[in-house]
């Protein structure tokens, strides 16, 4: 395998949470007078740190977010990761043929570092990374598509930029990869191939990552 660190998002890509996050956020932002579907959702924050969501709505709505839009979001979404989040198909089998290749990989999120934890935790993830080998937006300040959570994992990691593979589903993920000198492989799960079209190469389905990776 031609990398040192294999660098995943984490919503959409280990665990399949967007379906259930925007279209909760859909909803509450709709509540809150600021229609939005859940094609809206998925195009203009799937990948976003919160304090994006924050800005996107200040500056179409020219109104701020509630003080406490923040934790009434992730209420509603903890719950319903409780009751209904799954893993990525596939998952399970990539994580075991990175490790029995002695290849180090981490998971990096534009989420929270709460938000993290409750989904590996519920979908069985959480002992395969451990508290070393998670990486929040809220480590570095600036969420996706800037580079600097990328760049910190990798510092974390002890691994060159350029030895990285990162592995996304969003446009911002891969700017954000993109950014930061390392290759990056878009997964079309939920999001059109021509969206991720900057990455080095994209795949439909989990499994068809490890070809990619050499």
């Amino acid at each position: 395998m031609r990398y040192d660190l294999v660098i995943f998002d984490n919503d959409g890509v280990l665990v399949d949470s967007e379906p259930i996050s925007n279209t909760i956020l859909a909803t509450y932002l709709t509540e809150l007078g600021h229609p939005t579907t859940y094609e809206d959702s998925i195009r203009d924050y799937m990948g976003s740190a919160m304090h994006r969501i924050h800005e996107l709505v200040l500056e179409r709505h020219g109104k701020r977010l509630p003080e406490d839009f923040d934790d009434v979001f992730h209420t509603r979404v903890f719950d319903a990761f409780r009751r209904e989040l799954r893993p990525v198909a596939g998952v399970d089998e990539v994580l075991d043929k990175l490790a029995g290749g002695d290849v180090s990989y981490c998971v990096a999120s534009s989420g929270s570092h709460e938000r993290i934890r409750v989904a590996l935790g519920k979908t069985g993830l959480y002992d395969r990374f451990g508290e070393g080998r998670i990486f929040s937006a809220q480590d570095v300040g600036r969420g996706k598509p800037a580079p600097d959570l990328f760049l910190h994992a990798a510092a974390s990691m002890g691994v060159a930029p350029d030895r990285c593979a990162v592995v996304e589903d969003s446009p911002l993920g891969i700017r954000a990869a993109c950014a930061a000198g390392m290759d990056v492989y878009g997964f079309t799960a939920m999001t059109p191939a021509i969206a991720l079209a900057s990455a080095t190469a994209c795949f439909a389905d989990m499994t068809g990552l490890l070809p990619l990776l050499g």
